[in-house]
């Protein structure tokens, strides 16, 4: 007989949704500081007039520039309804990009905990971000997986010096809610539109006829620097210290300072947009955090991506790219692929 699958408290808690206060006003300089932080140069992200040439009204997101407010926004789903932990990984992020999002965009941003799975005594927790324009469309999707820590794993000091360390109205491991204070809210029901730009727009990429499964895109080298984190860690918003504290990180049992899975996969985005040609193309990237970049002081990090055409599907006209990336000899990613549409 087959024993019954762990379950966990917080599954109950499945479901639980709240939405942001007010908007999120999507400014043309702040798009350029997070395409800076994740070393995007494409003009899309910079130049109003290249952007425009792609067919765009203003210039664009980078692919990843969500987790930027969606960091803002999940505070308090880590917080308040996700409880029992002292901190969390990240492992796993799947962007899915329905139109790119444009300077200009004023955003409605729902926040929702979408799963919970344990495996081998740890809990995996999803929680969904939607981003919506005013004209009532989803514009974006953002799945966010991480593992729930507890006490058990990290050095009991951990915490204090965390505390020490942080921004003056930040504190990263004050979570853990009262149970008895909860009150679970749930999405209201209603019409959900999914916005079908990037599906309709003729893509600024390569014509399908001339890519093939099995295309290479050129190996590139991204050089991380320590200040490269610090600023990261402002613009995203992402203040966990584990990624300029090198005495925090070793407490929390890592061999030095690691790049945030954020600004890996945002420059592994720009990767993949430099050779596509056009970053609102892509309809959706995944990947699966393996091992983190470590960032010494001296030497900062070295990381190599290098990509492959998987699979092309001619009725869609678009292609599944494989995305590598590599530091210190390790993998970085263990799977990311993007959807890309061409010509």
């Amino acid at each position: 007989m087959t024993a019954p699958a762990e379950t966990s408290p917080l599954e109950a808690r499945v479901g639980h949704h709240y939405q942001m206060a007010g908007t999120y006003l999507v400014g043309r300089e702040k798009l350029r500081e997070y395409a800076r932080a994740v070393q995007d140069y494409h003009p899309a992200h910079w130049d109003v007039t290249a952007a425009r040439e792609l067919g765009y009204s203003d210039v664009i997101a980078p692919l990843t520039f969500t987790s930027a407010p969606g960091m803002q926004c999940n505070r308090r789903m880590f917080e308040e309804i996700v409880v029992g932990y002292d901190t969390y990984l990240q492992t796993e992020e799947v962007f899915e990009q329905h139109r790119p999002i444009v300077a200009g965009d004023e955003l409605i941003i729902d926040v929702e905990l979408s799963s919970v799975r344990r495996t081998a005594g740890r809990d995996f927790i999803t929680v969904t971000n939607t981003y919506t324009d005013l004209h009532g469309e989803r514009v974006h999707t953002l799945h966010t997986t991480v593992v729930g820590v507890t006490a058990e794993d990290i050095d009991a000091g951990v915490k204090t010096a965390v505390q020490n360390a942080m921004m003056h109205d930040m504190n990263i491991l004050d979570i853990g809610g009262n149970d008895a204070d909860y009150e679970k809210t749930i999405r209201p029901d209603g019409e959900i539109r999914i916005s079908q730009g990037t599906l309709t727009r003729t893509p600024g990429t390569a014509n399908f006829d001339d890519v093939q499964v099995g295309d290479e895109l050129p190996i590139h080298h991204t050089r991380l620097s320590r200040g490269d984190l610090v600023n990261y860690a402002g613009v995203a918003g992402d203040a966990n210290p584990i990624h300029w504290d090198e005495d925090i990180a070793k407490l929390a049992g890592l061999p030095d300072v690691i790049a945030h899975g954020m600004l890996t996969m945002g420059l592994g985005a720009g990767f993949v947009s430099r050779w596509s040609g056009d970053p609102g193309a892509v309809t959706r990237y995944a990947v699966r955090l393996s091992q983190p970049a470590v960032v010494s002081a001296r030497e900062g990090a070295d990381i190599e991506f290098s990509g492959k055409v998987k699979s092309l599907d001619p009725q869609t006209r678009s292609g599944v790219v494989l995305v590598g990336a590599k530091a210190g000899g390790k993998k970085i990613f263990g799977l990311a692929t993007l959807h890309v549409r061409f010509r």
